[in-house]
């Protein structure tokens, strides 16, 4: 790349956050970021100062170090420009680099930023915010929330607070009925969760969870039909299981465009992993390669050997 890159670093990360190995790395990353400012962030307000300071600063990329979230934060900035994104997952699921093929080893993942190869990748929207991974009403608000609150009062670890949050979640048997419009059609449905994903997700086997890229152009739908309590405990343990069965268990819409309305005149929301309160109905749509992403270059196909019993090309005439 030429020009300054900035690198905007989230100190509270978590675990995966490690200042000995920021130290280590300084010169490398000082060579990465060519005069480019280094920032570690303790919150959402410096976060988003450094954002606007490195494009202030006419920086040609911007690389986030954290979780989902952090990523989200920085890359909604830069979403329809030509500012690259470069990505050091030092979250704790850090999907959006899996996705993409990027290194979970923060060293191997600044080598990619280095080598600066680019791909453009779709990112979904919500009324204004964005997302890169997924948006979701519904049992998963519940939840985060519950979560929130534990990790909080009661001092929780993240998991342990989750687990416990599933089962309040669970327990209370929250259901709601939405009104979807998608290319035209009106559908009703009640239940308990509406996932809305940027690009197709796997839903069978060990892969649930992943992508297979994010440059398909649509957001997918998964609605959960209306079921008992056992029956969304079942869901719940065959989901951490990997054996969820997308034509069974979900009615699954592929749309560049969705709005979802309730009786509600707000909703909670949560955008990869975030949550907020936007007004009704969620306007969602689809930004087609709207992202500059750093990623690993492309392996080459090998080039086959020629057969032993192929003919010789005869030379030009």
């Amino acid at each position: 790349m030429t020009g300054p890159t900035a690198f905007i670093i989230n100190g509270r990360a978590g675990p995966a956050f490690d200042a000995g190995w920021l130290h280590e790395q300084r010169p490398a990353i000082e060579a990465i970021a060519a005069g480019g400012p280094i920032t570690v962030v303790e919150d959402g307000g410096q976060l988003r100062a450094a954002v606007e300071q490195a494009l202030a600063l006419k920086c040609v990329a911007v690389v986030a170090g954290g979780g989902d979230g952090t990523l989200n934060a920085v890359a909604s900035r830069l979403v329809g420009g030509p500012v690259a994104f470069g990505v050091l997952p030092l979250g704790t699921l850090n999907h959006f680099a899996k996705d993409l093929g990027i290194p979970l080893d923060p060293t191997a993942a600044l080598q990619t930023i280095a080598a600066g190869h680019r791909l453009a990748v779709d990112v979904g929207e919500v009324n204004g915010h964005h997302f890169l991974n997924n948006s979701s009403i519904g049992l998963y608000v519940d939840m985060v929330r519950d979560r929130e609150r534990q990790q909080t009062r009661l001092g929780r670890g993240k998991w342990l607070a989750f687990a416990w949050a599933m089962l309040g979640t669970l327990r209370r048997y929250p259901f709601m009925t939405v009104t979807l419009t998608v290319r035209g059609q009106t559908i009703a449905h009640r239940t308990p969760l509406v996932f809305v994903g940027n690009n197709a997700y796997l839903t069978e086997g060990l892969q649930i969870g992943q992508r297979d890229g994010l440059q398909g152009g649509v957001l997918s739908v998964y609605v959960t039909e209306r079921a008992g309590r056992w029956r969304l405990i079942e869901l719940g343990l065959r989901a951490l299981a990997g054996r969820l069965r997308q034509a069974k268990d979900f009615r699954v819409l592929l749309a560049t465009e969705l709005h979802i309305d309730t009786a509600r005149r707000r909703l909670r929301v949560a955008t990869d992993g975030e949550l907020r309160r936007l007004d009704t109905p969620l306007r969602y749509r689809i930004h087609p390669r709207a992202l500059q992403v750093i990623v690993p270059a492309p392996v080459p196909a090998p080039v086959a050997a020629p057969s032993p019993d192929a003919a010789p090309t005869p030379p030009p005439a």
